[in-house]
């Protein structure tokens, strides 16, 4: 037998090849860390933010939002523009550009100097984020893309999760500045690794030959940045000026469409949504990521207040479920693999379904295995949802649109986040109220926190009962395609 061969793809595979593959998905687990990290561990400065420049919260929450828009924004025109111009080249340049905005981040003599260099490093962010999806097809081959999409989601949440801890040590020691600092040697040690190991592919002469989409670009970063900024301003109080941005996002989004239907050569071609797969695969992503914030804005409030945990323990609690997610995000890998993306994408909804009716059935007077026993299905049925509808959209790209439909799947799964910030906190907060209103309290008590916690994860459930609609149509949408 010969020591390599071709594979489907035209990728060889063997010996040494394996080890380069090897290499190849360190360097993006490393990039998908980073990018990760970089919101979880700005969070946790804030209050040393605020002190150190003397600012509002209103003003350095702008650290974490400038982030967040830039990515939000930006993402999608990411992946185009490396598909055109090649994907090697645009990772490569994301880490460098996050790795220097890290230095300036780290070394900002003042608050909007700081958020400024913060919305370039989300710039990097998102190149990162868009390509490391799409360099999957390049470095595995197709029976080994769930464990490498579970790789990259385990690493993820490991970046969620490692966050605060780090980040409070390291505030605690060297000082802030140090929370941004930290990324330059892993900024240094992830560009070396992806130099050495990623593959250069030639570009594919269709995308050669295109034209950046340049007003198209413009139109969709203003329709994403009112909508996100419509769903953050405020702190969930909606008013004329977020009623204005929603508005401003829904004509957007109607320019942007037109502005497509006419391009020569479209920053996203439109007629890639009359595939019910990619379009379902898109709209679950969205809802499955809505109904995961409601464990991140809702649970605080019903651990504190409703089973009164002190802060400390409120956060080791809170650390299950993205513990859960890292730990599951492997297994889901190789169960993709073995079992198939659509088996798991359904299986995955239904553990996730089954996780949130028991969030909405939480009892006081369990304690914390009220919340940590469902989280954990919940977490579970989320790794292996969010794997295998990786697998199954991204197996299913040619390679000339890999970069693109990356970067919508992290755009559907970020505007979700965003949506979820406010939609489950605007109800669990009004649950909470009327409960409050009942029965004459002012205060949020034990029993209001847990009402609050019903209503909002049933609406959760509901959601992911969407979702798991939409699941079953799209796999036998894909069973009556590939029929004789």
């Amino acid at each position: 037998m010969a020591l390599a061969e071709q594979n489907q793809d035209g990728l060889v595979s063997g010996p040494g090849e394996v080890r380069s593959a090897g290499w190849a998905l360190a360097s993006l687990s490393l990039a998908t860390l980073q990018a990760s990290l970089g919101t979880s561990i700005a969070s946790v400065g804030l209050p040393s933010l605020m002190q150190a420049f003397g600012a509002s919260f209103q003003s350095v929450q702008w650290v974490v939002l400038a982030y967040l828009l830039a990515i939000t924004t930006l993402i999608v025109s990411a992946g185009r523009l490396a598909d055109m111009l090649g994907r090697r080249p645009l990772l490569l340049g994301g880490i460098a550009l996050f790795s220097f905005a890290s230095v300036f981040s780290g070394l900002a003599p003042t608050l909007w100097l700081l958020i400024a260099a913060r919305a370039v490093q989300g710039l990097g962010a998102a190149l990162m984020m868009a390509l490391t999806l799409a360099f999957v097809a390049e470095t595995v081959s197709k029976e080994r893309t769930g464990s490498a999409m579970g790789l990259l989601g385990a690493m993820s949440a490991i970046g969620t999760t490692l966050g605060p801890s780090l980040g409070g040590l390291l505030i605690a020691g060297p000082g802030w500045r140090s929370i941004f600092l930290i990324n330059v040697p892993l900024g240094m040690l992830t560009f070396a690794m992806a130099w050495r190991a990623l593959p250069a592919r030639p570009r594919a002469p269709q995308a050669a030959r295109s034209k950046f989409d340049a007003a198209g670009t413009v139109l969709l970063a203003l329709t994403l940045a009112a909508y996100a900024l419509a769903m953050t301003l405020g702190r969930g109080n909606f008013g004329v000026l977020n009623i204005g941005l929603l508005v401003a996002a829904g004509i957007g989004a109607v320019l942007f469409a037109v502005a497509q239907s006419k391009a020569r050569s479209p920053l996203i071609r439109l007629a890639s949504f009359r595939d019910l797969r990619l379009s379902a695969s898109l709209a679950m992503s969205l809802i499955v990521a809505t109904v995961m914030m409601a464990t991140l804005v809702v649970a605080p409030f019903y651990l504190a207040r409703g089973l009164g945990l002190d802060a400390a323990m409120v956060g080791i609690v809170l650390s299950t479920g993205p513990l859960i997610s890292a730990l599951s995000a492997l297994l889901a890998g190789r169960l993709t693999d073995r079992f198939g993306a659509g088996r798991m994408m359904v299986a995955g909804l239904l553990g996730l379904a089954a996780g949130t009716w028991l969030l909405s059935l939480a009892m006081v007077s369990l304690g914390i295995a009220s919340y940590v026993v469902p989280i954990t299905v919940t977490c579970f049925g989320y790794a292996l949802f969010q794997t295998s509808n990786n697998a199954a959209v991204m197996g299913g790209v040619g390679a000339s649109e890999r970069g693109v439909i990356s970067g919508l799947l992290n755009l559907s799964r970020n505007l979700g986040l965003i949506t979820g910030a406010s939609l489950m906190g605007a109800i669990f907060a009004a649950a909470s109220a009327r409960w409050q209103q009942e029965v004459g309290q002012q205060l949020l008590s034990s029993a209001a926190a847990a009402r609050g916690m019903h209503v909002t994860f049933q609406t959760a459930t509901a959601l992911a009962s969407v979702a798991l609609v939409l699941a079953v149509l799209s796999v036998r949408s894909a069973e009556r395609q590939t029929l004789p």
